[in-house]
């Protein structure tokens, strides 16, 4: 499947919003391995670390297929899409 620069933009996106879920419910609820997590916390991190897993693994075979298609480097493509991804006025990674 060809992918288009700004579809690559959108799945880092996503992927960075679905990460930012994982960290503010770890933060919310505690490190795991340290506090007691009631049922419904569990479930609830579970399904938000496995759809930032899955949008982090669909980024990372579009990215392959884009680079393939493009005849360019991998690295030089991710650079490029997480930074036209990052907010305005953002710097850094």
């Amino acid at each position: 499947m060809s992918h288009t620069f700004e579809e690559l933009v959108a799945k880092q996106r996503a992927a960075d919003e679905a990460h930012t879920r994982v960290e503010q419910l770890r933060a919310a609820y505690g490190p795991p391995a340290q506090e007691r997590w009631t049922g419904m916390q569990s479930e609830t991190y579970e399904t938000a670390l496995r759809a930032w897993r899955d949008l982090a693994r669909d980024l990372q075979t579009a990215l392959n297929e884009y680079a393939n298609h493009e005849a360019r480097p991998r690295a030089e493509i991710e650079a490029e899409v997480e930074r036209a991804a990052r907010p305005a006025g953002q710097e850094g990674p």
